[in-house]
């Protein structure tokens, strides 16, 4: 401060000049962090209403829409920051949920209790400054400062040391260890690390290659796809028992979502130059809802198109209720087919697309009858959260009492309302949408453990959403089968609580010298990682 005041002229006029132009300075940023804040909020509010559409064919659009919206929203963001010069606050608690424009950096981060941590001390000696009496301790102030280790390559020699014998001359030597690529230098960890970035993370290989080369490693491009389809290769007898188990379930959610595939013979039509769209179905097991005994899981597959043919593939084994949305493929699996005249699959509807179809109309028309049906839909959903994780037989009898009156009032409402409204109108659509499927809405009535929706599933495929973001189409359907297949130990694993990069890189360190018949203690539900099944021995 002392420099700066050295430095002021001594001349009133000059200073008050100095003075005005802070001010006007002052005033232009305030104006300009005014208009930031306003454009935030207008961005914040825009992509709500758009996550409230993301559904159905027009997804795709919607989506892309969301994405631009939330770059635009991250630039202002930090445009916004750079010019606040107040201390940053971040907090120590949780933004409450009314708090909706709450300063994106209001929440403290979250560091986990097993993170690494190193202690500064910064001790004022033993004397006093002042003095020079002895000091004692009578306490101490804690600070905590979040940095971060560079990532960095490292290399391990293997050597194996010859010996020979003094009497026999026998020579004798340690077999080499066996590698999760046979005759490879990749590490399991090095290969846990590319699988998760390129297919969980959606970095693709060539910049995996650019940072490699940043920590001194020139790992060609070629290497890295070796790599990840040998990996890939070690994983396949994991994958497939995993979706052994998964689909023996009888219970699953099922959706798809569309992926772009790039097809040379399509150069000059199709989405683009050289591109189709193909499909990718997720199948998922979750019985935490209901505390069922099953883990959780999902399973992922691609399809070069939209045809019955591949769900019926799919689903070729499946006995007991699927949850899907109203997709015309799955008509098959409901029919009574088996010996005994019972549906190989009963159908359980989704009451989530039931009531986008009424938001969509409510949302374009502040229809009232549109407002009632989501209001009516919406107390269901008040008596699911309070049963959200309770046993089967209780969400059952807590449907009985709670949920089925206003169930069965819904679609005598229903009726009653296609009578006053335009027969082709999109909220008869809505309308004759729930009342055709009355028997697969009320399914979750009968069965506790049945879902009041299908937001298992939609969730599952998430992650290829955000993964368009980044490499915007597959190379090929092999291309698009392997991400399928990465996906499902992956997302396995992030549903059984796993950290799947350490997941990955202690399976393939261990999966070639692993008994194959003892190949299921492997699976994430069961995996113990090897460092603590040591300790556990030892």
């Amino acid at each position: 401060m002392s420099n700066v005041t050295q430095n002021l002229p001594d001349d009133p006029a000059i200073l008050k000049a100095m003075i005005a132009a802070l001010q006007a300075e002052n005033a232009k940023i305030s104006a300009i962090l005014r208009v930031h804040d306003q454009l935030v909020q207008a961005l914040r509010l825009r992509i709500a209403k758009l996550q409230e559409l993301a559904f159905g064919k027009s997804s795709e659009k919607i989506e892309r829409e969301i994405e631009q919206l939330e770059l635009a929203l991250e630039d202002l963001l930090v445009a916004v920051a750079e010019e606040d010069g107040a201390p940053i606050d971040e907090g120590h608690n949780e933004p409450s949920p009314e708090a909706a424009d709450a300063p994106a950096l209001r929440r403290r981060p979250r560091v986990s209790d097993a993170t690494l941590r190193e202690r500064l001390v910064l001790d004022p000696g033993a004397c006093c400054p002042d003095c020079g009496g002895d000091l004692r301790v009578v306490g101490e102030d804690v600070s905590e400062l979040l940095d971060m280790i560079a990532a960095q390559m490292k290399v391990i020699q293997i050597a194996r040391i010859k010996k020979s014998c003094r009497r026999c001359e026998r020579m004798v030597q340690e077999p080499a260890p066996s590698r999760p690529i046979p005759g490879s230098m990749a590490g399991p960890n090095l290969l846990a690390h590319i699988l998760v970035a390129k297919f969980d993370d959606h970095l693709p290989l060539y910049r995996q290659h650019e940072i490699f080369a940043r920590m001194g490693a020139d790992i060609p491009e070629t290497t890295l796809v070796g790599w990840c389809g040998r990996a890939m290769k070690t994983l396949s007898p994991l994958i497939e028992r995993i979706e052994a188990d998964i689909m023996g379930s009888d219970l699953l959610h099922a959706d798809d979502t569309p992926i772009r595939v790039l097809d040379r013979s399509l150069r000059d039509k199709g989405l683009g130059k050289g591109v189709r769209q193909g499909r990718i179905w997720a199948y998922v097991r979750d019985q935490r809802p209901w505390a069922g005994s099953s883990p959780p899981g999902a399973i992922y597959y691609f399809a070069p198109d939209w045809k019955e043919e591949h769900v019926l593939s799919h689903l070729a084994d499946a006995r007991g209720i699927l949850q899907a949305d109203g997709y015309k493929g799955y008509a098959k699996l409901y029919a009574h087919d088996e010996p005994d005249g019972a549906p190989r699959l009963r159908e359980a509807a989704c009451w989530a697309h039931l009531r986008r179809d009424f938001h969509d109309f409510w949302a374009s028309t502040k229809s009232e009858i549109a407002r009632e049906a989501l209001d009516r839909i919406g107390k269901l959903y008040d008596i699911e959260r309070d049963i959200n994780g309770q046993p089967a037989d209780v969400r059952h009898a807590a449907r009985q009492k709670y949920s089925l009156p206003k169930v069965l009032a819904f679609f005598a409402w229903s009726e009653q309302q296609l009578l006053r409204i335009p027969g082709k109108s999109n909220l008869a659509n809505a309308f004759r949408y729930g009342l055709n499927r009355r028997e697969a809405f009320s399914l979750f009535l009968a069965d506790g453990r049945v879902a009041i929706d299908n937001n298992p599933a939609e969730r599952a495929l998430r992650p290829i959403g955000i993964g368009r973001k980044n490499w915007l189409f597959a190379g090929a359907d092999t291309g698009a089968e392997t991400l399928a297949r990465a996906m499902t130990i992956i997302e396995t694993a992030k549903l059984n609580g796993l950290d799947p990069q350490a997941y990955l890189a202690d399976i393939l360190d261990r999966i070639h010298d692993h008994k194959i018949n003892r190949l299921d203690e492997l699976l994430p539900w069961n995996w113990t990682p090897m460092a603590l099944q040591n300790s556990q021995a030892a």
